[in-house]
Order: C-alpha cells, then sequence, then structure tokens
C-alpha cells in the first residue's frame, strides 16, 4: 500500500499533539511514503511557530531526516489542475487542494494520511481512501 501523508500527520512526529502516537505507527508501518513538495514548506512553518531553540532546531533535523525516505511528488501543472477541480468541487482550501490532487495522481491504491477533519471529509467526497479521522 502507498501512503499519501500530508502535513499535518507528518507535523504530529515532531510536535506533541492529540493523536501524535498513531500518526507515528501509520507512518513507521508503511515503507512507501509520499507527500507533495509543499510539504516541506508547511512543515517547516509550523515547527517555526510552535518550537523555538533546541527543540526546533532537532524536529527541524528529524523531519529532514525522515523527508529522505518518502517519495516527493511535484507540483506539475497536472496536479495544480486537479487541486484547482478539487478545491472548486469541495471547498478545501488551497494547500489541501494541493495535497488532494497530488495524492489523486497516485490512483486507487493511495491511502490519505490527514488529521484534518475538513481535509479527510473532502478526501472521502473524491473518493480516496483516509486513514485518520
Amino acid at each position: 500500500m502507498t501512503l499519501y501523508v500530508d502535513s499535518s500527520a507528518l507535523l504530529k512526529r515532531y510536535v506533541d499533539e492529540p493523536d501524535s502516537d498513531r500518526a507515528d505507527e501509520l507512518l513507521t508501518g508503511d515503507p512507501h511514503l509520499v507527500t507533495g513538495r509543499h510539504t516541506v514548506v508547511e512543515v517547516r512553518r509550523n515547527l517555526a511557530r510552535l518550537l523555538s531553540g533546541t527543540e526546533l532546531t532537532r524536529a527541524r533535523a528529524n523531519f529532514f531526516d525522515d523527508l529522505s525516505s518518502f517519495a516527493i511528488l511535484e507540483l506539475d501543472g497536472t496536479t495544480c489542475e486537479s487541486a484547482a477541480t478539487i478545491a472548486e468541487q469541495t471547498g478545501v482550501r488551497t494547500l489541501d487542494a494541493l495535497h488532494l490532487g497530488a495524492a489523486r495522481r497516485l490512483g486507487a491504491t493511495v491511502t490519505f494520511v490527514t488529521f484534518d477533519n475538513r481535509q479527510s471529509g473532502a478526501a472521502r467526497a473524491i473518493g480516496i481512501r483516509v486513514a485518520g479521522p
């Protein structure tokens, strides 16, 4: 199985939040992890917003280590067009639509890992299997 991991799920590995243990379990249980290029921006921004000092330095280093095990899906024209259609259909925010567009490119075998309730609802509405809430 292939897991597409959105930023809300990945961030839980570096910041102790509700469902952090569940996110860690999902991400360590599958060797085929994929995320979109924009995840780098989202996670780094949120790490800087939530952490500081040595805690931020350690979390950022762990994030970069983890990224080496991910396949990174680039946000090309096809992905962006799919994301725009998804945003129009579901009303999700732009970055969430980009995640969903990227996941959709992976086909029917992908499971979308998110802990964002609005995004999980949109994923289900467009026929993507979801792990998370």
